[in-house]
């Protein structure tokens, strides 16, 4: 079994592991990081449906011991152990196995935080084999026999990376590490400090004199942290002398304005920065300079937002959303290829049943929840995970089933927020969106693909023809063959006569459209700048990958320089919520209505690392867990690049000039396209060794 030690995420082998029913530990740790935002110093918890761990869990193993055993047990909660059915005394850190086959249960209740276990024997070890379950139907009749618990659902247990007994699930924090200022400059009534770049930590005061209060005014630009009315975050604290004083709560920031009483000073302003500790295993470098700030940029951008989770941004809602997180991943698999922290992430976005709403409360949240699945799958091999979360995703799909029209198409009803993308101009949100349908059509394929892969075949064709006749109902519901495209929407049976990106775009890299119709899109849609324009990185993910899909990557080149430049050229130092190029100095800042609303660290704002990836260097499964990969090396206007591709079996390396390709792979069965005067040519890539090719 891999698992990962809490200082690094690089793969370590143990025996042993402490262990808690999948998705419990999730949806706990995540309900702590959901409730650290504030708000101008208000506490700000998330308005969707907060789920909690099974209070009561039961954890059992069946024994076939040659001779006796003494394991050791740690718990956290209160418990109880059975031995072949029969309860022993009290709660002991030691218990003697005898020889031969026997059941040992141990059942845990604990309210505050997940009923997690650790044993550890010469044999016996808690590890993934042991099954768990949350409800063992065990009652006693009046003769003294034990019910039939034939009915009890019981799941392989789940583990992260704590596997000694001293290392508790509960106490689980983030590495920190001391950072200090770059400049302080005195402003008006304090200092404004300067850490150089965006960065996330505690803000420690050091060498305070005297009694007094100390207000802490944090900003992404210098202008929000000196905006003492309207900054987002903001703290203040009444101290008295001290020889340093640390915040409890962690805040986003580059700029801090410290402003005190004159009864005290502070002499002294560092940081503790806390950071996910992931490896960079991806990389990417070109004769391009201004390419390769973008991917640094990207990268450090990623990694500011990789934490017990993937979050949207660090400082304003700090919170893990779907449409968010379905980019996270997949950039995560181009860059850290940290598998853990996808599976968290998943597991704390389901949630628990009942489904009382979509995910995050918006509809296509929920459909890029499905996809991102089975994207797991193809990118990790990891079936397991599939086959356990499966129960879970049939009864969000029965949601979403549940709530479709005449025509089993979705539209937005009461409780549902309609997303799509935040826009600088109307979006009609009413009826059916093309968006949606294209969305839910591509969700029901992957349940298919996963119901399948969980061995429910009866599922897997249920979905499957639900899949087809939406598909069927797709160009005649929304293709508009006078304006070449899918329209925005349909009300009432008629189509609109608006023409918008989004359904257009993802139609031509999910494979349904013809090529005459890409084509046919790529002109009267994406390369139309009469369209509505997509101002987020957001959507201009999908944008660009669609372009991509097509070919076009000197194109897309020259529209990341043009972006991303662009960010880089109004000095970010991370990648931002939304980037208008038609905007100018504080507008950057603004969004919401506020003045500094946006955010200038979004984990969506870092795609050129999946872009660069997957359709530069040319690297992508075509099998699970790189059984089987395509290399397809494309320099899109470079001269030259090289960089890594993190994989399960280790980092695929390319290089590319214009005249010939290396690469070097560490396993897996990989064929390499090569450009010829004769069209591509598609070779075999042998294992383990640098091959060169020229073209």
């Amino acid at each position: 079994m891999i698992l990962l030690s809490t200082l690094t995420f690089s793969t370590t082998i143990f025996a042993q592991t402490w262990i808690w029913y999948p998705g419990d530990y999730e949806i706990w740790l995540g309900n702590k990081m959901n409730n650290r935002r504030t708000e101008r110093g208000a506490f700000f918890p998330p308005f969707w449906k907060t789920d909690s761990h099974f209070v009561v869990v039961e954890f059992s193993k069946q024994l076939n011991l040659p001779q006796p055993e003494e394991i050791e047990i740690a718990v956290e909660g209160t418990f109880n152990i059975k031995l072949d059915g029969k309860l022993q005394f009290g709660m002991p850190t030691r218990f003697k196995l005898p020889a031969g086959i026997h059941s040992l249960n141990i059942k845990v209740w604990n309210q505050a935080t997940p009923p997690t276990i650790f044993v550890n024997g010469k044999t016996v070890k808690s590890d993934r084999t042991w099954r768990v379950t949350y409800e063992d139907k065990e009652w006693i009749d009046e003769s003294g026999k034990a019910s039939d618990t034939s009915a009890t659902v019981y799941l392989d247990a789940d583990c992260w990376n704590f596997n000694t007994k001293d290392q508790r699930p509960s106490l689980y924090q983030l590495p920190r590490k001391p950072m200090e200022a770059v400049t302080s400059e005195r402003k008006r009534d304090g200092i404004l400090y300067d850490f150089g770049r965006e960065t996330f930590g505690y803000l420690v005061l050091k060498q305070l004199k005297g009694n007094g209060t100390v207000n802490v005014y944090y900003g992404e630009s210098s202008e929000e942290a000196l905006d003492t009315e309207h900054c987002e975050t903001l703290d203040r604290v009444l101290l008295s002398t001290a020889d340093s004083y640390t915040f409890s709560n962690s805040k986003a920031f580059r700029y801090i304005y410290v402003v005190t009483d004159k009864g005290i000073s502070v002499d002294h302003v560092e940081m503790d920065y806390e950071y996910a500790p992931v490896d960079y295993r991806g990389s990417f470098r070109c004769n391009d300079k201004e390419m390769n700030r973008i991917w640094e940029v990207g990268a450090y951008t990623m990694h500011l937002t990789t934490r017990e989770f993937f979050i949207d941004g660090i400082k304003r809602d700090r919170w893990v959303w779907s449409g968010d997180a379905i980019q996270s991943y997949l950039m995560n698999y181009y860059l850290f290829f940290d598998s853990p922290t996808v599976r968290r992430t998943i597991y704390l976005l389901r949630g628990k049943d009942p489904v009382t709403s979509h995910t995050n409360t918006i509809m296509d949240y929920t459909f890029f929840w499905f996809l991102s699945v089975y994207d797991y799958y193809l990118y990790t091999g990891d079936r397991h995970f599939v086959s356990q979360l499966y129960p879970r995703m049939q009864t969000m799909m029965d949601y979403v089933l549940g709530r479709t029209n005449k025509n089993g198409m979705v539209e937005g009803m009461t409780g549902d927020w309609v997303f799509v993308d935040w826009a600088d101009g109307y979006l009609d949100k009413r009826g059916e969106l093309s968006f949606e349908q294209v969305l839910l059509c591509k969700s029901l394929e992957t349940m298919s693909l996963c119901a399948d892969l969980a061995g429910c075949a009866q599922d897997a064709e249920k979905y499957n023809n639900l899949a087809t006749d939406l598909r069927e109902k797709l160009l005649p519901a929304f293709w508009n063959e006078k304006k070449q495209a899918l329209v925005h929407n349909r009300r009432n049976g008629q189509q609109s006569e608006s023409i918008t990106r989004y359904s257009n775009m993802f139609s031509v890299f999910f494979g349904y459209l013809d090529q005459s119709k890409q084509q046919a899109i790529k002109h009267s849609v994406l390369l139309n700048d009469s369209i509505l324009k997509i101002t987020t990185p957001y959507m201009r993910f999908y944008e660009l990958e669609a372009l991509c899909s097509m070919g076009m990557q000197t194109e897309v080149l020259k529209e990341i320089k043009a972006y991303w430049g662009g960010m880089l050229r109004e000095g970010a130092t991370s990648f931002w919520e939304k980037y208008n190029p038609e905007e100018s100095g504080t507008q950057h800042l603004a969004m919401y209505g506020r003045p500094y609303g946006k955010s200038l660290c979004h984990a969506w704002g870092a795609s050129p690392i999946y872009l660069l990836g997957k359709y530069y260097l040319g690297v992508k499964p075509t099998k699970p867990g790189y059984a089987e990969y395509a290399i397809s090396p494309c320099l899109g206007g470079l001269e030259w690049m090289e960089g890594t591709v993190p994989t399960p079996q280790g980092d695929i390396y390319v290089y590319m000039d214009q005249k010939k390709i290396r690469v070097k792979s560490p396993g897996g069965k990989g064929y390499l396209s090569i450009p010829s005067s004769k069209g591509i040519k598609v070779v075999e890539i042998p294992a383990g060794k640098e091959v060169e090719f020229k073209y």
